[in-house]
């Protein structure tokens, strides 16, 4: 069924996005710097895959997944969604992880919480 990739791939960005709204991980947390960070990882692929398409590294194959449609010889536009959600989902992760580590790395820092109970031997 021509096209069903393409719809499984805007099913999963509306996902990603969806994440990124909630938790405001990537374009919600910082959309300038979002978009020239997506901006970049997207060229950077896709030169990439202009690249190992000139090489014969990679290639279409037999699917009837696909729309046809071709942005380059051998890269389809499914290539562009997909690198769009590979970005994207890797950004979403950078940015849930994130603030997890800074909190382990100030604990780590300053030491054993404040607001723990001292324990004092002998009383009861």
């Amino acid at each position: 069924m021509p096209g069903l990739y393409l719809v499984g791939l805007l099913i999963a960005i509306a996902g990603i996005a969806v994440l990124d709204v909630r938790y405001r991980l990537f374009f919600w947390h910082a959309p300038v710097r979002a978009a020239v960070v997506m901006v970049i990882g997207l060229v950077f692929f896709l030169v990439w895959d202009v690249v190992g398409v000139h090489l014969g590294i990679f290639f279409i194959g037999t699917n009837g997944l696909l729309t046809g449609v071709l942005l380059a010889p051998d890269v389809p536009l499914e290539e562009l969604f997909f690198l769009v959600l590979l970005c994207w989902t890797t950004m979403d992760l950078f940015g849930a992880v994130r603030p997890v580590v800074e909190r382990l790395r100030a604990r780590s820092v300053d030491g054993p919480e404040q607001n723990e109970p001292e324990h004092h031997e002998g009383r009861a």
